[in-house]
């Protein structure tokens, strides 16, 4: 039987030097068993590491497990501080309960500046030029340099970073155009066109902003590319395996491109003492930096602040809203009742058994709470505090409960 406990009790596990904000709003809001480390952690030290974790924090280089859950018996929830989810099992994590919270927005501007920044190099030469330079190499000249002004900037996956990155660009003078696989409200003056040819063709400059998902690997190959005009620039801040890196490569030596700059790969190192190995290394015209697209210090301390935000929020009263794998429910606070959190199997039956039992045992029920997904249901109960701690032993008998606990 697991119950609540008081705050500094819960320890919280915070890995890959996550900001210094989310330390801060954990310790205002009185969580103060913290424990904070400035790399990742994998395999068998992770899993020793969370046999006694209430709440994790993690970044990006953390894989978290089906076995890495298994000993993490304690765990009630777990925030990823970045974008992505996918270095965690959620599967394993929906399994035991564990609610996984993201900042799928905190960092949108710093990457969509970085994009119109490394646009702007890119149609002025820049990479090429300053490479001749560090080369003792003067050569002035315009010859392949342009304005972004009366450019045309081209979208694929017109989402919160796609459709800011447009504005901005909208400032400096350029057309928008995007493609998406659904129909999207256009923000100022976009255009969503019908196909990603249609795109590619007519873009001078194109960006992407895709999920990871299996329609998206290697979306821009040899094919694609070939539809990209010789003065046009390809940018991928989205994710490492949507551009074929060797088919791009051949078009760039070619000069069938004017240039290409890239802030993900297919395969990363997982340390900055790794070395980074790529078939772009050595191409004047093309701009490589190492997954910095939301690495400034305004959106990891968004980001860190965020996050942490979520976590406080589900460990102090069972709010779910932006989990990315259970069922959200936003929830009140409820003043002098005792609040029940039951996570099941969502099969037929689970709510009937909970609720006789607390017809049976004469539990008045002050507010109850409801929301399910494909896998699990997650009910809130608020209930007179006398009666949480009998309630509590009766809800773990119904057949499908995973997890159940007082939470206050």
């Amino acid at each position: 039987m697991q119950l609540s406990f008081d705050r500094a009790r819960i320890k919280i596990l915070l890995l890959e030097g996550i900001h210094p904000s989310a330390a801060e709003h954990f310790r205002q809001a009185g969580y103060t068993n913290l424990h904070i480390l400035d790399h990742a952690l994998q395999g068998d030290a992770l899993a020793r590491t969370l046999k006694d974790v209430h709440l994790l924090g993690i970044r990006s280089r953390t894989q978290v497990t089906d076995a890495a859950l298994a000993c993490a018996g304690k765990l009630i929830a777990m925030g990823c501080f970045c974008i992505g989810t996918n270095q965690v099992d959620l599967t394993a994590a929906t399994r035991a309960a564990i609610p996984v919270f993201n900042a799928p927005y905190s960092n949108t501007r710093s990457v969509a500046e970085l994009v119109l920044a490394e646009a702007i190099l890119l149609l002025r030469g820049v990479p090429r030029r300053t490479t001749e330079m560090h080369q003792g190499v003067w050569k002035k000249s315009a010859s392949n340099s342009f304005e972004v002004r009366g450019k045309t900037l081209g979208v694929i996956g017109y989402g919160n970073i796609g459709s800011q990155l447009g504005i901005l660009a909208e400032s400096m003078g350029m057309r928008v155009i995007f493609y998406d696989v659904v129909k999207k409200l256009n923000l100022g003056n976009a255009r969503q066109v019908e196909t990603l040819e249609e795109l590619l063709t007519s873009a001078d400059v194109v960006s992407l902003h895709v999920p990871a998902h299996a329609s998206t690997v290697n979306l821009i190959d040899a094919n694609a590319l070939a539809h990209l005009r010789e003065t046009a620039v390809l940018i991928n801040a989205s994710r490492g395996n949507v551009v074929d890196l060797e088919a791009l490569a051949e078009r760039v030596r070619g000069g069938a491109l004017l240039g290409a700059a890239l802030d993900v790969y297919p395969s990363e190192p997982k340390s900055n003492n790794e070395p980074f190995v790529s078939p772009l290394r050595g191409l004047a015209n093309v701009i490589l930096t190492p997954h910095i697209g939301g690495s400034t210090v305004e959106a990891q301390l968004n980001i860190g602040s965020e996050v942490a935000e979520k976590l406080v929020r589900y460990s102090d009263n069972g709010t779910t809203l932006t989990a990315v794998n259970f069922p959200e429910v936003a929830l009140p606070e409820h003043a002098g009742m005792h609040r029940v959190l039951h996570i099941h199997e969502n099969v037929p039956g689970v709510m009937s058994g909970i609720n006789r039992i607390f017809s049976e045992s004469g539990i008045n029920i002050a507010a109850q709470y409801l929301q399910t997904n494909e896998h699990i249901g997650y009910a809130v109960i608020d209930i007179d505090a006398e009666h949480s701690t009998a309630a509590l032993a009766r809800l773990r008998e119904v057949d499908g409960t995973i997890k159940t606990r007082v939470l206050f």
